[in-house]
């Protein structure tokens, strides 16, 4: 079980590591078409990559979910810390994969072409917000591991 533990520890690490490189760029590149120029060759490379490591936590986080009974505490231990902690973190973890599968559609749709003002004011906001939320369910996967 330890290796999968270490998968999902990995997968985490590119997950956030990818975010925080895009975030980056968004920052430190105030050219806006050198900016459009890197996310246009950066953009799909990132999303398979990101989509990669995301269904890989999906997988190793229910694998370790069951590994550690968590059906079963939630059955008969619901109130207790680590179960609301847990079920804190898989709320978190559903809602940045809503808001994942919604920025990637758009990229995808969106890509080369002109974004409207709506489209992209969801896109940078979703995006800026998977940032966010990347930062909460890493803090409670902390405390779920140290309530174990």
């Amino acid at each position: 079980m330890e290796i999968v533990l270490y998968i999902h520890i990995l997968s985490a690490t590119a997950w956030v590591g990818g975010s925080l490189l895009l975030f980056a760029l968004g920052i430190f590149l105030r050219d806006k078409e050198a900016q459009k120029n890197v996310y246009k060759h950066l953009g799909p490379l990132y999303g398979y990559f990101e989509s990669f490591w995301l269904i890989t936590l999906w997988i190793t986080g229910f694998i370790l979910y069951e590994h550690h009974g968590f059906s079963g505490v939630f059955k008969y231990a619901y109130d207790s810390q680590l179960s609301q902690t847990m079920m804190q973190k898989v709320y978190l973890v559903m809602f940045l994969t809503f808001v994942t599968i919604i920025h990637l559609i758009i990229a995808i749709k969106t890509h080369q072409k002109d974004r409207s003002k709506f489209l992209t004011v969801i896109s940078r906001g979703s995006s800026l917000l998977i940032f966010l939320l990347n930062f909460v369910v890493l803090w409670f996967a902390i405390s779920v591991r140290s309530q174990l």
